[in-house]
């Protein structure tokens, strides 16, 4: 294996060769070319951890192993973990109505269902709504998303019927918040993130000072590693027990039919975990996966960007599962810790100062200039402005938590850039004949697409 010295410490985790843990690092590498040209399938990270020690590691430049990403629902893996210790410390009922612990909202929530959601419904997707309420939710609460929640009747009994539901999540998350007078990441913090060495987390809240629960957690891939291998040790870490066994086999069965489309999501839902056609795991939009094979005695970390989650799970299954079945070691070394993206940037040419205004084919209305300067560019929309290097052509040049790669094509100049911090590539086009530039995400945010959020809350 290549030196990783940025990334192993004490809190590390062990690292070891595929062989010496019984690993095909054949397929592994595999796996990698399998979903290298994929069309909706890019990797940002993986790590691959078999009896303890991780056996392999990859990083897509401008990505690193040090850069929190954005997990999208993979934060909800974090906030079950945290239920899980508010619960065996006896701060949360799982038997206890949401609203017993908000007296305050008691006059207003008035329908019978609503009264009777359990603290096990929300934890489990399973409040009787049909549908994910978020939007509604907010709008019904005037922005306080657990009062919408608890004013929208549900459409069925409590415990009947899954639905992904965000707010569901959030109920947890204000939960935990209202019975230990701490935030989500505060409460976690020397329950898990101490002693998992797990020191660079960061969570969005909202105006209330809630932490979302069901989005916004920012941690590095070894993070997502270490949390899956505390699960699949059924609760203990390094020989001391931190979560409970029973927790852990309670939040990772099936309690309630999902009926989904794709086979990996139709295994059944447990408490913030999907079950798999093998294990379990937490995942997140755009591909942020955790997922435990205890059939392989393994975990399986990956950020991406990634819209195609079936694909990747399908190329899990068919090249790095029997890798970490087959019994026989093998080598796996990369030639290079990490490998670049790919750009959509062309040749080099000449950068002239210029400040470009939206053009027809924009796609970022709320993008309102770019300016080119010497050496960097200047975005500003509605949120503020962003300043990004421009290094050489065809190459990543990181400033901060964005990187830049850029070139020319037909007398315009094309820039990549890629919110570090986040799944998510912008894709600039400018044209100094008409001094306009036209913008698109190649995936877009699903919280406010603004450059002023694209990055770790501050």
């Amino acid at each position: 294996m290549p030196s990783q010295d940025n990334v192993i410490g004490e809190a590390a985790l062990p690292r070891s060769t595929p062989a010496d843990q019984g690993v095909d690092g054949a397929g592994i590498r595999a796996f990698i070319e399998a979903v290298a040209p994929m069309k909706g399938v890019e990797l940002h990270s993986l790590m691959v951890v078999r009896h303890g020690h991780v056996v392999a590691e990859q990083w897509w430049r401008p990505y690193t192993p040090e850069t929190p990403q954005l997990l999208y629902s993979l934060s909800k893996s974090f906030t079950s973990t945290a239920l899980g210790f508010a619960v065996a410390e006896g701060l949360v009922d799982l038997d206890a109505t949401v609203l017993s612990y908000f007296p305050e909202y008691e006059d207003a929530v008035a329908d019978p269902r609503s009264r009777s959601i359990r603290v096990r419904h929300v934890a489990a997707m399973a409040s009787g709504h049909e549908n994910d309420t978020v939007d509604q939710a907010m709008r019904v609460g005037n922005g306080d998303l657990l009062r919408g929640f608890l004013l929208i009747p549900p459409d069925r009994e409590p415990g009947t019927v899954f639905a992904y539901n965000q707010p569901c999540t959030y109920a947890l998350s204000a939960i935990i918040r209202k019975v230990s007078g701490e935030s989500l990441t505060g409460f976690l913090r020397p329950r898990l993130f101490t002693p998992l060495g797990i020191d660079r987390v960061e969570w969005h809240t909202d105006f209330l000072g809630r932490e979302l629960g069901f989005t916004g957690l920012h941690a590095p891939t070894e993070a997502i590693a270490k949390l899956g291998q505390l699960y699949l040790r059924h609760g203990e870490w390094n020989g001391r027990r931190l979560l409970p066994a029973e927790w852990v086999a309670e939040a990772t069965r099936s309690h309630i039919r999902t009926d989904q489309p794709d086979i990996d999501w139709d295994q059944g839902y447990g408490f913030q975990f999907w079950r798999s056609r093998h294990g379990y795991r937490g995942d997140g939009a755009f591909g942020q996966l955790m997922v435990i094979l205890p059939e392989a005695d393994a975990v399986v970390a990956i950020t991406s960007q990634s819209p195609d989650m079936p694909a990747l799970l399908e190329a899990m299954w068919t090249q790095l599962l029997p890798a970490l079945t087959a019994g026989r070691g093998g080598g796996w070394s990369p030639s290079s810790p990490s490998l670049p993206l790919p750009t959509d940037t062309g040749p080099a040419g000449v950068l002239v100062p210029t400040t470009f205004l939206p053009g027809p084919d924009n796609q970022l209305s709320t993008l309102r200039t770019v300016r080119v300067r010497a050496d960097d560019l200047v975005l500003t929309d509605g949120g503020g402005h962003l300043t990004a290097r421009l290094g050489e052509p065809h190459a990543w040049c990181t400033t901060g938590s964005v990187a830049t790669a850029h070139g020319w094509a037909d007398g315009r100049l094309h820039v990549d850039i890629v919110f570090l911090e986040t799944p998510h590539r912008l894709h600039v086009i400018l044209d100094p004949a008409t001094e306009k530039f036209d913008a698109r995400w190649q995936t877009v945010p699903l919280q406010r697409p603004l450059l002023s959020v694209s990055h770790l809350p501050r």
